[in-house]
């Protein structure tokens, strides 16, 4: 009996919230990290064998993919420590408002904790939100030009010449006006969709868009549990102590 009152004090006072918006945000930021990281690669390896045969072209791209790679590295080091950060801090503010009408006094410290996680927490998900948003933009260039395929794939759907179908690379800024030749049209672009690194690294970018999503919702649960629990220790707390 003893170990089952043990059992069911700890289910009562675990934060399930925190640990549902945790365990999202390992596998969000692990699904963005990884897909985003290998899908930049596969992007400059695209630029590079079809689009631009001249280095100077990409050069400038390289480099930002390189440093988008390093980002991603520290992002996922952050995202991981901060996640058992929260976790950690849901455990301590779930169980006192568990006792908030036992005997229960919250510390001036805690409340302070608590606050600036809130507040952290509530910044990062401001800048997670344009992260997302960024996210969808190598979907929707990709999608363009699956789109431009599937129409040269299917010549009957299209009143257009197959020849005058194109990815034009430099229209989305990956590449300077002046790369040549910047663009692959008709039946070469076709084959390129065929490709597997095309294929490949379209997937990959849609799964880093789920992952910048699921890291968006976890963000907003942790927020939204860590702001209850901090209200209800500020407005409903009897007591405090240093």
């Amino acid at each position: 009996m003893g170990l089952l009152e043990c059992c069911a004090r700890c289910l009562i006072g675990a934060p399930f919230a925190s640990l549902v918006a945790t365990g999202l945000c390992f596998f969000g930021v692990a699904l963005f990290c990884g897909c985003g990281h290998e899908a930049l690669t596969g992007t400059e390896q695209l630029i590079e064998t079809y689009f631009s045969k001249n280095y100077q072209d990409y050069e400038y791209l390289i480099d930002v993919i390189h440093a988008f790679q390093y980002v991603i590295y520290g992002t996922a080091s952050f995202f991981f420590l901060y996640g058992a950060l929260l976790l950690a801090e849901g455990f301590y503010t779930t169980g006192a408002v568990r006792q908030i009408f036992g005997d229960y006094k919250t510390t001036i410290c805690g409340k302070g904790l608590s606050a600036t996680f809130v507040g952290i927490t509530y910044v990062l998900t401001i800048i997670w939100l344009l992260v997302f948003a960024c996210s969808a933009v190598p979907v929707y260039i990709y999608f363009n030009t699956w789109t431009t395929c599937q129409s040269i794939a299917n010549p009957s759907k299209t009143s257009a010449s197959i020849g005058t179908l194109c990815a034009d690379a430099r229209m989305y800024g990956v590449l300077p006006w002046n790369a040549f030749p910047g663009k692959v049209c008709g039946s070469n672009l076709l084959s390129i969709c065929k490709t597997s690194e095309f294929q490949m690294t379209f997937h990959l970018f849609i799964a880093a868009f789920v992952g910048a999503a699921a890291t968006l919702v976890s963000l907003l649960t942790f927020m939204i549990a860590a702001t209850y629990n901090f209200a209800v220790l500020k407005l409903m707390g009897r007591g405090t102590k240093f």
